[in-house]
């Protein structure tokens, strides 16, 4: 018979098994997080040229560790745990083959620490991309490999819990549409791992000697096949945190959810689709795909991610103004509860994720202006705005809602928690704006050294670009400071925190369950005890005035900026 709990406070319900599981996960993922943090500090005091930190070798390194540890390991533990919770606890059924669970996380940890070490010893430093024909340690790749079996079972766990949630109707409708949405990534994830497996098991092969030769090209193709589409499983699984987070704050509901699940679908459909941008200037690569991927494909996808940055602040406006906050366009976005993490967070990364990553990754995606930014620091500014203030800030906001719901602690210093998402999302903004500028000037994105000191070719930038990448540094910097903050109020959380319940001691912040009176035995709950759908948003009316208006100040935005870089574009044109 399997035992459940129920949180006191948000009523959310946890599987006993499943709530370990979720602790393990997410402490795994803080922990890869704080060996990406303290390697960013390396990465951004030798971008400023003005300091310089690191030779070249160690650069390389700790780019490497930096970018697998932060774009992989920290976020793919997390959304393992959120792909628990979203099954598990919101349909209030048991978790399915928590051994097989416990395996893949067995495997997901030890590839972690493999690739890991073999970064360290110096012999990999290929970084995230791993591009041939350099080559990087056998244990290198074959970490990538257990923690992706490990990522693809904890996946198929999820399915078999949605499976056993109908089987045991713990639940009325259609799955909840957090549900759906991590449905929506688990979807994308299996097709994302089938295309690392692709590549990536031939690569390990290659470097134990097995295989003799990888084609450069067709490896880049397929890799970006898994590169790409592995940030799709993150924005599906981040627009879900929103959702989740609006519903839990504001007790706000969607203001339509059959447009919201089939935005979710067009992810399914066209997303991993628009991969092509990093692949834009290869050559052995039809024209004709190139455009439909950089234009019909894309625009569906952002129609996708543009639904769903309208409707979850339209949803926020509507909740807030039922209350009473109807003054004006925007009462309803000042009265709301900013010193409240969970939701300031939140809305740092819906803002900045669509503002400054949406906008920016429809420009890298032109074919035309691409020319003028590939392999510049635009892109790695880019995906600063869509992994880091997107999907990492929508993670630490859900961390705050979930310490007391599932360690059962208050949240520790609470005053460094409600800063924190300023400072983290403040200082990558000033990064990511400063690098887009410095990256439009041709800075390069992988070159450790702007002088590029010993060159037989010199070369030098303008001095404004110099100037941006030290501001951009200084962000960074701070960005650090934020992610220290979190790291912080969470670890202190989890170790010094207020206890909710007496038996929430050090263990039980690691994975291990609560005292045995919290849980109770049975059925995992019933329709009947299931959460009822709620009633959508009708059409009638302008219901959200001020989510219009934003939505207008994101189009002229991206109307300005659009035809700002094809000027840029039009400067190059004289060279003819």
């Amino acid at each position: 018979m399997s035992l459940f709990r129920t949180c006191p406070d948000s009523g959310f319900y946890f599987h006993k098994s499943a709530e370990s599981l979720m602790k393990a996960n997410a402490v795994a993922a803080a922990v890869s997080l704080l060996v990406a943090g303290v390697l960013a500090l390396g990465v951004v005091l030798t971008r400023w040229q003005e300091v310089h930190l690191l030779d070249a070798s160690t650069f390389y390194m700790v780019l490497t560790a930096h970018g697998i540890n932060a774009l992989i390991f920290w976020i793919i533990f997390f959304e393992i745990a959120i792909l628990y919770f979203a099954s598990s606890t919101l349909l209030r059924c048991r978790l399915a083959a928590p051994r097989w669970a416990w395996t893949a996380f067995i495997l997901m940890l030890v590839g972690a620490i493999m690739n890991n070490v073999a970064v360290f010893q110096g012999n990999s430093s290929v970084m995230m991309t791993s591009y041939v024909p350099m080559q990087a340690e056998p244990h290198f790749y074959l970490g990538l490999i257990l923690f992706a079996v490990g990522a693809l079972i904890g996946i198929f766990v999820f399915f078999g819990t949605l499976v056993i949630a109908k089987d045991e109707n713990t639940y009325e409708g259609s799955v909840p549409l957090v549900t759906f949405g991590g449905v929506t990534a688990a979807i994308i994830a299996v097709f994302t791992i089938a295309g690392g497996a692709i590549i990536l098991v031939p690569t390990f092969l290659w470097s134990v000697g097995y295989i003799s030769h990888i084609d450069a090209q067709m490896y880049r193709v397929v890799w970006w096949v898994l590169g790409h589409s592995s940030q799709q499983v993150n924005v599906a699984t981040h627009v879900a945190v929103w959702y989740l987070i609006a519903g839990v704050v504001f007790g706000a509901r969607p203001m339509s959810e059959k447009v919201s699940r089939a935005a979710y679908l067009l992810y399914i459909f066209f997303l991993q689709l628009a991969c092509a941008h990093h692949i834009l200037v290869d050559p052995g690569i039809s024209s004709e795909w190139k455009v439909f991927n950089t234009s019909y494909a894309m625009y569906l996808a952002v129609l996708a991610s543009m639904i769903h940055g309208l409707t979850v602040p339209g949803a926020i406006e509507v909740a807030q103004r039922e209350k009473g906050y109807t003054k004006g366009l925007f009462e309803w976005l000042r009265k709301a509860p900013w010193g409240n993490p969970v939701f300031s967070g939140m809305f740092i990364s819906l803002v900045t994720f669509g503002f400054i990553g949406g906008i920016t990754g429809v420009v890298m995606g032109t074919e035309q202006i691409n020319l003028i930014i590939h392999n510049t620091i635009y892109v790695p500014a880019h995906f600063h705005a869509t992994v880091v203030t997107g999907t990492t800030m929508a993670f630490m906001s859900l961390t705050y809602l979930l310490i007391p719901a599932l360690f059962r602690r208050k949240v520790f210093m609470p005053t460094m928690a409600k800063l924190q998402p300023f400072v983290f999302g403040g200082g990558m903004v000033i990064m990511i704006l400063f690098l887009l500028g410095a990256g439009t000037m041709g800075v390069s994105r992988r070159h450790w050294d702007m002088d590029f000191t010993g060159a037989l070719l010199n070369f030098e930038y303008a001095g404004i670009a110099y100037t941006m990448v030290a501001i951009g540094s200084i962000g960074g910097v701070l960005a650090i400071v934020g992610g220290a903050m979190y790291l912080l109020v969470t670890v202190g959380s989890l170790l010094f925190g207020e206890k909710l319940e007496p038996s929430a001691g050090f263990l039980q912040s690691f994975g291990k369950p609560l005292d045995a009176s919290c849980y109770r035995s049975g059925d995992a709950g019933r329709a009947l005890a299931a959460p009822k759908p709620v009633e959508e948003h009708g059409s009638a009316g302008f219901e959200a005035p001020g989510t219009f208006a934003l939505a207008l100040l994101l189009l002229v935005t991206f109307i300005v900026y659009y035809f700002i870089n094809w000027k840029y574009l039009a400067s190059v044109w004289q060279l003819g």
